[in-house]
């Protein structure tokens, strides 16, 4: 069986972790069996029930987040999955900030496979921050049988609408990454031409690279141009190239997110 594995960034501080006890009652993990596409891919959803007023994190989840990670196997068929992250909100808690979901979350994703007519099984693991006044770290396994049907799912398709718009339905001009050399790391600032998103604008930029830590950005606008400073140090201390091209940035706001990827030379 091939094992897929999405990679995540070690994000220091951490919050207050208790990992002693039963917290099986904490969270739940359901799949969420999906549609066949015309093309073969099958469009099924992860999801995440919490208790409520318990939240968990996003794939970038802010110094005080703590990052999930799936690990998925299934068929031998299956080429890749991917999963699609619904838009997050913002959270500040005791002068930290993280990004995530309160109570109940659906990520949806797409399973690649040459095989359009047979079902595919998939199985796995996603490890989770379940946070309220502390952190828990929790494991949720999962294992499902997806049909090859056409019969659409309302709250995948919902999941899948609400998702960041790219740059181009943001209608995002120039996104340029500057890039200078700090002690132990580089500096990057990105500029990206754009309108406001809504409110106070969070940004997240991502390197790329899951060996890289990336600290929380620096934010200001003047006008139609938003600026996004950042640090990036490698988790092991050694020197590293960045990759424009592999850049994420995530602009969220009161009225949009918008989710850019790659930049250009300043």
């Amino acid at each position: 069986m091939r094992i897929l594995l999405l990679a995540t960034a070690l994000l220091l501080p951490l919050p207050t972790f208790v990992v002693a006890g039963p917290y099986d009652d904490l969270a739940r993990i359901d799949v969420l069996p999906g549609w066949r596409t015309a093309s073969g891919d099958h469009i099924a959803g992860i999801q995440v029930t919490l208790q409520p007023g318990w939240k968990t994190y996003w794939r970038a989840p802010g110094d005080a987040g703590i990052p999930p990670r799936f690990t998925f196997t299934g068929s031998d068929d299956i080429t890749s999955i991917t999963p699609h992250w619904p838009t997050p909100e913002v959270f500040n808690q005791n002068g930290a900030r993280s990004i995530g979901y309160f109570d109940t979350v659906v990520v949806p994703i797409t399973v690649n496979s040459p095989d359009t007519s047979t079902p595919l099984q998939i199985s796995g693991q996603l490890d989770i921050g379940v946070c309220e006044e502390v952190c828990i770290p929790v494991s949720l396994q999962f294992d499902a049988l997806l049909p090859a049907t056409n019969d659409r799912d309302g709250a995948i398709a919902a999941a899948m609408i609400d998702q960041p718009l790219s740059a181009a339905e943001a209608n995002v001009g120039n996104v340029t990454c500057a890039i200078a050399p700090i002690s132990d790391g580089l500096r990057v600032t990105t500029t990206l031409t754009m309108d406001s998103a809504g409110g106070q604008e969070v940004v997240v930029v991502e390197a790329g690279d899951p060996g890289v830590w990336v600290s929380e950005a620096l934010v200001t606008r003047n006008g139609g141009q938003l600026t996004a400073s950042v640090d990036m140090v490698n988790h092991d201390g050694a020197a590293f190239a960045l990759d424009r091209s592999g850049v994420r940035i995530t602009v969220l706001g009161s009225d949009q997110a918008v989710d850019i990827r790659g930049c250009s030379a300043d």
